[in-house]
């Protein structure tokens, strides 16, 4: 079995900034790692929505948080980046987070500036920020887990703007003394001259956060940064909200149909993406490997699984990562 990547090997191997898309469970992100995504995020106002079903007002605690990314980690081909928001508390908090996420098995956890978590804007002291980048540090020392800064400085402000920028650069600056790698985030830099300038304080590896789209004159909708933009400043990755918004509306698509028809018939008809003509999801998680491993293991010819039913074709054009990389 192939061992998996560490976040940094794949950065060093990476030829430009690459996409990153934020996901909220194990089926989001193996969803993901079918497309071929070499790295995903986990989202903490979409783990919020999932598990708590709530939007993101700091109801997920870290033992929730490191329940689902041991969970997602464990199931995962790629590696898993953490969103621990504020650390859930001081220097202390912040230093037994890096550990526990570390031990759950993220690839990175990011840490953000915010002194109020209902006034995201509103950010931490320099020098309260940087001791929790320092406890952040120290947990993850000995492990293969990143650090990922994140300021939530107004770019608008320019005051607040540069204050983030030096405090992520400094931030980048403590690592590197250390001998650790400490990646920048600006949470709120939503375009390319916001990114330009952040760049020219903050000279370290970068992620661009959130990118989005805008309709152009054609009526179609065109990204507002690319990545080829974005390398040339010093970006290594682009994070990306939509798991869950596509989640939602192929469910409330077939929903609508369903209940009109009362009926499955539109879920079985409609598979453009797999061709998986069937109600069940299972096809998508390669239940055939599931049989093979185990037959492996009795020396038998087991067809079924545990629940009676022939398995499904794993759908053509997607990436089937390794069984073993998964259990």
């Amino acid at each position: 079995m192939a061992s998996k990547k560490t976040l940094r090997q794949i950065l060093e191997e990476s030829k430009g900034c690459f996409l990153v898309p934020c996901v909220y469970d194990c089926a989001s992100n193996h969803a993901v790692e079918m497309c071929g995504f070499p790295v995903s995020l986990l989202s903490g106002g979409e783990v919020s929505i999932s598990m708590n079903g709530v939007i993101d007002y700091g109801f997920t605690n870290l033992t929730d948080l490191e329940w689902v990314v041991s969970r997602v980690s464990q199931t995962s081909s790629i590696p898993l980046i953490a969103d621990i928001e504020d650390g859930f508390g001081g220097p202390l908090a912040v230093y037994r987070s890096a550990k526990r996420l570390s031990a759950a098995g993220a690839a990175a956890i990011q840490l953000e500036d915010s002194a109020d978590m209902e006034e995201s804007t509103k950010i931490l002291p320099r020098d309260k920020y940087l001791a929790k980048v320092r406890a952040a540090l120290d947990g993850l020392e000995g492990s293969n887990c990143l650090l990922i800064a994140r300021s939530n400085a107004d770019p608008a402000d320019p005051e607040q703007m540069k204050e983030g920028c030096e405090r992520l650069q400094e931030a980048i600056d403590i690592g590197r003394k250390r001998g650790q790698y400490v990646i920048a985030m600006m949470v709120l830099v939503g375009n390319y001259e916001q990114a330009e300038a952040m760049a020219k304080i903050v000279t370290g590896s970068k992620i661009f956060a959130d990118v989005r789209a805008e309709k152009g004159g054609d009526g179609h909708y065109h990204p507002s940064v690319t990545m080829e933009e974005l390398t040339k400043l010093g970006f290594v990755m682009c994070s990306s909200h939509y798991t869950l918004k596509a989640a939602m509306e192929g469910m409330l698509e077939h929903g609508l149909a369903n209940y009109k028809n009362q009926s499955v018939a539109y879920t079985f008809e409609m598979a453009p993406t797999t061709g998986i003509e069937s109600f069940s999801a299972s096809g998508m998680f390669d239940p055939q490997a599931y049989l093979a491993l185990e037959n492996s293991f009795t020396h038998g010819n087991k067809e079924y699984t545990i629940v009676g039913h022939q398995v499904e074709d794993y759908p053509e054009g997607f990436v089937r990562p390794d069984i073993k990389e998964r259990l």
